[in-house]
């Protein structure tokens, strides 16, 4: 979340906010001296030590309404933030008020102390318009916020899904596999059919995937197994899927296509490199309305493996910050020989039920 004051980020604000307040205080000036028929010093160092004063205290009540939003705590909390803070900021502006007046008007304590509770009603309901239009204010920016991030999200999500379609339809994963069929079909034909079958849902999932944003924690998984059930028949023994899937994730909504990318970075750069069987392993668990699933692969240590991360990761990263407004949702842990990718994935309780 963004802490800083409007008006320093938004110079058009600051400028109009500005304005606003100088308007207004000719205006009360004017009243006072045409009207009223107050000296003009005495109502411009009223006005100064009250109106303008507020202005500039009041800008931070910004502060007070970030910390305290509607969506993050309850009404009676909010109530009593205002509250304290309001006391706070009318009794700075009635104090330093005093202060200029009194250096200007020595001879005014009288005065002063028949418009105390005036001044004091007064400045809490200026604490009130000042909340309406910060809370307008923060509304607005949020609001700009979604927009952005749900344009930001729908290209992500179709970045995705190009990206998806070109690593599982491009011609070397088909050649690859083809040529696996073709050799099975005179030595195992049962076989063969089998992955002929995994292959064609495989392409029938990836085609499908944009239909929804989201998909069940189940879904996701089985696709990838037929994923990994044809690599393993290119690899053979170098790939050795091991999965520990506790009941409870099943359920639980995970954004599509999020997985694969994993399973690939862990075949690229663990599996075919190695001259050994390589472990690739899944774990999940649901811990405290948090779907956390971790894929890790083991490797050669003799072989030099590529630094970095890749763009599939990249993508992960990016499309877990926009969909869930939280950058630290992906882990990536590399220790001895064993290559780890951790998501944490947050859930609606009801979802899972």
């Amino acid at each position: 979340m963004d802490f800083r004051h409007p008006f320093f980020t938004n110079p058009r604000l600051s400028v109009g906010y500005g304005i606003f307040w100088l308007v207004a205080s000719t205006v009360v000036v004017l009243i006072a001296t045409l009207v009223n028929g107050v000296p003009v010093e005495r109502a411009m160092i009223e006005i100064f030590a009250f109106i303008i004063l507020y202005a500039v205290i009041g800008a931070a009540i910004w502060y007070v309404i970030k910390f305290s939003t509607l969506e993050d705590s309850g009404v009676l909390r909010i109530i009593l933030a205002h509250l304290i803070a309001a006391t706070i900021i009318v009794f700075l502006w009635m104090y330093i008020g005093v202060v200029i007046i009194k250096i200007f008007h020595p001879n005014t304590e009288e005065w002063l102390g028949q418009t105390v509770f005036n001044r004091a009603v007064a400045g809490y309901a200026m604490y009130v318009a000042f909340v309406i239009f910060f809370y307008a204010v923060n509304y607005y920016y949020a609001f700009k916020d979604k927009v952005k991030d749900e344009t930001h999200l729908k290209a992500l999500v179709k970045e995705a899904e190009l990206q998806a379609l070109k690593s599982q339809i491009n011609p070397h994963f088909l050649f690859n596999s083809l040529n696996s069929i073709s050799s099975l079909t005179m030595t195992d034909p049962a076989r063969a059919q089998e992955m002929v079958i995994n292959l064609s849902q495989l392409m029938r999932y990836s085609l499908k995937h944009d239909q929804h944003e989201k998909v069940s924690f189940k879904q996701e998984l089985e696709n990838n197994k037929l994923y990994l059930s044809i690599e393993k028949v290119r690899f053979g023994r170098k790939l050795n899927p091991v999965f520990a899937i506790e009941e409870a994730c099943l359920n639980a909504e995970i954004p599509n296509m999020i997985l694969q990318p994993l399973y690939e970075n862990a075949i690229k750069y663990g599996v075919y490199e190695a001259t050994e069987a390589v472990d690739v392993i899944t774990h999940c668990k649901y811990i405290e309305n948090h779907l956390v699933v971790s894929i890790s692969n083991t490797y050669d240590k003799n072989v030099m493996s590529k630094k970095g991360e890749g763009i599939g990761l990249r993508n992960i990263r990016d499309r877990l910050q926009v969909i869930y407004a939280n950058p630290h949702l992906m882990k990536i842990e590399n220790t001895n020989n064993e290559f780890t990718v951790t998501l944490t994935i947050p859930q609606n309780p009801k979802n899972n039920e």
